[in-house]
């Protein structure tokens, strides 16, 4: 009987999984790669299903399916934050006296854009910059090592035209 639990634990975090990572799958735009991941995650949940409805007589194995799935929510946001799939753009504001900083960025293999802009206390450095999403940590590491009191917003772009650096990013 406690291997059924462990069983509807097992297969609800690998199907909750799935289904985590194909949604934020789509939303990246790899419609194919969702597709495929749909597939196995129909069958698991039909496989975990039907062992929880054969199993209905003790509350247990419901218990169980809940907190598989609550699991497997944890498990797949998880394993998509280590895929870091897609881009993000880093918007940096810093006081123009780190003007060189563009430069230091473009130096690491990062595509900037920046301009100079007025601020609440006078006039700021501001820069856009495009990188993967698996670089993110790194570059922000990178910024605030030279400038610790850099403000830094970053965000995930949905659509891309042209640029230097997205013929670099493919």
């Amino acid at each position: 009987m406690s291997s059924i639990i462990f069983i509807i634990i097992a297969v609800n975090i690998l199907y909750v999984s799935l289904f985590t990572l194909r949604v934020m799958v789509v939303m990246k735009g790899y419609r194919l790669l969702a597709s495929l991941i749909s597939m196995a995650e129909v069958f698991v949940y039909l496989m975990g299903l039907t062992i929880v409805l054969d199993n209905l007589n003790n509350p247990l194995n419901i218990a169980a399916y809940c907190f598989g799935w609550g699991l497997g929510v944890l498990v797949g946001s998880k394993i998509e934050s280590m895929l870091a799939l897609g881009y993000v753009v880093m918007e940096v504001i810093l006081e123009p006296i780190e003007s060189n900083l563009p430069n230091e960025i473009r130096s690491q293999g990062y595509g900037v854009t920046s301009w100079l802009a007025e601020g609440k206390d006078g006039k700021r450095l501001v820069m856009k910059i495009l990188a993967k999403r698996n670089r993110q940590e790194k570059l922000k590491k990178f910024i605030l090592s030279i400038s610790p009191k850099a403000f830094i917003i970053s965000y995930e772009p949905t659509q891309f035209n042209g640029g230097f650096l997205l013929k670099n990013l493919k």
